[in-house]
């Protein structure tokens, strides 16, 4: 059965920290803000949704216990629609949307939403824990070191100069700023509101337009010391014994910020859509996740992106619009270097270097994106994708409905 993507919004990414214009509402009033704006743009029967999935990375303290549940009901959708947290890293959202399509291509639900959350402001990245970092036999069994110097790392092993990645992130900010200018998120973007109706945030709080080479090269290196002072160079090496040395090349001008967000995608199969009278945007054509090798693990997204090609029974000249999570630049360098895809066709409305990476809701923010840019370039297919911890990858194609 076929599954379709009926409509999707997100709100605007706000800086991650307290002074960030988001940070004095909760997770689940952030959680809540796509769900009711779903339901009142498009006059949903809530009764009508089999399921709502978020992704979510740290589902702790207040945002945890089923976050999912939770904004269903701050949203005031019926008590008879149930939610479900996921977690897969940086790919929740992907993920949560991929989840949502599966039960409806298995005739399980006809009506469902993927979507995400994370307030990094207040609650922090790393804080719900876990073995991989924490568990000395499994830091040793899997070569671990810290995402960003294995950012570094991927950089090092494919020889990516910091000219090289500082030139992209400034071009990133550039599109970024470039698609606001020109309004190509109004369609999505739904505005934050506190609890009296006083908006908090109606665009995106993080982009720097006049970032530029010159000014990245003025930053330094912000993981040198983590990768030099407490081993993870060394683990590195030994893992990778052909390289000399790692250069440390990313810093926080050319990796992705750390921002507030959420996001949600309604999914649903033609029945559906027709009793309800909703248009399809686009047809979810294939998805895919794959396992990495960990100690490097940002470079995932290729294979991924190969897999959910080969499902589909496209090639990678079938794709007409690529949209890659900027987690680091390297990782973006080497995702078109694997397809050999040249800078316009890849996150052309700029990306989390500009914007922010909201952990749990990027994957269905960037769906989202590029399903605009499809409709709005009058083009065909996309293929979405992000890296993801410990050594993962995830991906989706997306075919537009016209």
């Amino acid at each position: 059965m076929e599954s379709f993507i009926y409509d999707h919004v997100r709100t605007p990414r706000g800086k991650g920290r307290a002074d960030g214009s988001l940070h004095e509402v909760t997770p689940v009033w952030l959680a809540r803000a796509p769900l009711v704006a779903l339901r009142d743009r498009n006059a949903l029967d809530t009764r009508e949704v089999h399921d709502v999935i978020m992704g979510c990375v740290s589902p702790v303290g207040e945002q945890g216990g089923n976050i999912a549940r939770m904004a269903v009901l701050n949203a005031d959708y019926d008590q008879s629609v149930p939610g479900i947290q996921i977690e897969r890293a940086c790919g929740s959202g992907l993920e949560a949307v991929g989840f949502a399509a599966a039960k409806v291509m298995a005739g399980q639900a006809d009506l469902t939403i993927g979507g995400g959350i994370e307030m990094m402001s207040r609650v922090a990245m790393g804080t719900a824990g876990g073995a991989w970092a924490q568990d000395p036999q499994m830091s040793a069994k899997t070569s671990f070191i810290m995402q960003g110097v294995s950012a570094d790392l991927l950089a090092s092993l494919h020889g990516y100069s910091r000219t090289d990645l500082d030139a992209y992130a400034a071009e990133s900010h550039r599109r970024a700023a470039q698609s606001w200018a020109e309004n190509r998120f109004a369609r999505s973007i739904v505005p934050v509101t506190d609890f009296i109706g006083l908006t908090l945030l109606e665009r995106d709080e993080t982009i720097r337009p006049e970032t530029s080479i010159a000014t990245l090269a003025a930053l330094k290196p912000a993981f040198a010391e983590m990768g030099q002072k407490y081993g993870y160079d060394a683990v590195a090496l030994q893992r990778y014994p052909q390289l000399e040395k790692i250069d440390h090349t990313h810093h926080a001008g050319n990796s992705s910020g750390i921002v507030d967000g959420a996001a949600a995608v309604l999914v649903g199969n033609a029945d559906a859509g027709k009793r309800l009278n909703l248009k399809p945007r686009a047809r979810i054509r294939a998805f895919a996740t794959i396992g990495s090798e960990p100690t490097v693990m940002l470079d995932g997204p290729s294979a991924a992106a190969r897999r959910a090609l080969q499902r589909a029974g496209m090639t990678a000249s079938d794709i007409d619009l690529w949209e890659l999570n900027e987690a680091f630049s390297s990782v973006v360098l080497c995702f078109m270097d694997a397809f050999n895809i040249p800078h316009d066709k890849i996150n052309v409305n700029g990306g989390a270097i500009a914007m922010g990476h909201p952990l749990g809701a990027s994957g269905a923010m960037i769906l989202g994106t590029a399903l605009d840019e499809l409709e709005r370039s009058g083009k065909s297919c996309a293929l979405v994708s992000l890296c993801v911890a410990a050594g993962m990858g995830s991906a989706m194609i997306i075919e537009r409905v016209e």
